[in-house]
């Protein structure tokens, strides 16, 4: 026979029902504010564009199919969308390249904050956190200041006589990259860091003590067991670089852009808001996609190791 429930069940059911009661002011304000907006984007991605920049609430799939399409004004043919697929590939190319560049710079600092002594990691964890106190705006006019045609590098060179004038690294694919590793760099050092920190440096002189090459030590120890570092910090680089906006604008100028400068562009001058809905619904899958394949690669991780 099955046994009535106890008090210790009641009290349970009272206390997850309670808990429950808490947590709903907080479920609502996120399924308002964060759930409510995708919504409404994802609503304007499916109908008409307006005359004025708003939309027009007739049924259309127009603005997916300008995501890679676009129609020819004379005879409404649709052709692959070149200007598009330029950005789009412009923009998973840069985000690619920041995730590599990120990781290389960033893997031997965070191996070098790891293996100091405890009281000096303090130190250097907070010299890598010291950009995150300025503006994203602030330090992407530090790097323009920089990299412009009268700006330190130039002015340097020429000074030294390597060059004659100014070179042109301002508006290019070059100085994007340069502004976002420079802005996103600390974002790969931080989780490198917390894996490293846990890491078990005999294993380390024990790979020594049995001969092996500091590549190989690197290979067969080190990178194993701060894979799930790497992996979030790489996450954490190319999400957000993938729809980076400020950095691309600034440095790009108006000819090098990404797919957030594109978006607002929709919004803005284009005025065409399901098109813009529809990019950023595409942002979004491709983000989600990320994330799943972290979430899938973590999970994995933990099993393998118990």
């Amino acid at each position: 026979m099955t046994q009535p429930a106890g008090p210790i069940d009641a009290e349970q059911s009272r206390d997850i029902r309670k808990r429950w009661l808490l947590s709903l002011p907080a479920l609502l304000i996120i399924l308002v504010a964060a759930s409510g907006p995708l919504l409404i984007v994802l609503l304007y991605s499916f109908l008409t564009p307006g005359p004025y920049g708003d939309v027009a609430w007739r049924f259309s799939l127009e603005g997916w199919i300008g995501v890679v399409l676009e129609k020819d004004i004379f005879d409404d043919t649709l052709s692959l969308a070149d200007a598009h697929v330029s950005i789009f590939l412009r923009s998973a190319g840069l985000s690619l390249m920041t995730t590599v560049l990120t990781l290389l710079v960033g893997f031997p600092t965070a191996y070098f904050i790891a293996t100091r002594p405890e009281r000096s990691r303090e130190l250097w964890l907070f010299l890598i956190t010291i950009p995150f106190w300025t503006n994203l705006l602030i330090r992407t006019f530090a790097i323009l200041e920089i990299i412009r045609n009268e700006g330190l590098i130039n002015t340097l060179l020429i000074d030294l006589g390597l060059i004659g004038r100014p070179m042109q690294m301002l508006f290019t694919d070059g100085a994007i990259l340069v502004g976002m590793v420079y802005v996103y760099l600390p974002l790969m050092v931080l989780p490198l860091y917390a894996s490293m920190e846990k890491l078990d440096f005999r294993l380390v002189e024990a790979g020594y003590d049995l001969y092996a090459t500091p590549f190989r030590v690197l290979r067969r120890i080190i990178i194993p067991l701060v894979k799930p570092g790497i992996v979030a910090g790489s996450i954490l680089v190319f999400i957000p670089a993938l729809g980076a906006y400020v950095t691309p604008s600034i440095l790009g100028g108006g000819k090098n852009l990404m797919l957030g400068n594109l978006i607002e562009l929709q919004f803005g001058q284009g005025r065409n808001w399901p098109l813009g809905s529809a990019l950023s619904i595409t942002l979004m899958l491709i983000v989600m996609v990320a994330l799943l394949f972290y979430v899938r690669n973590a999970g994995s991780q933990g099993a393998r190791h118990g």
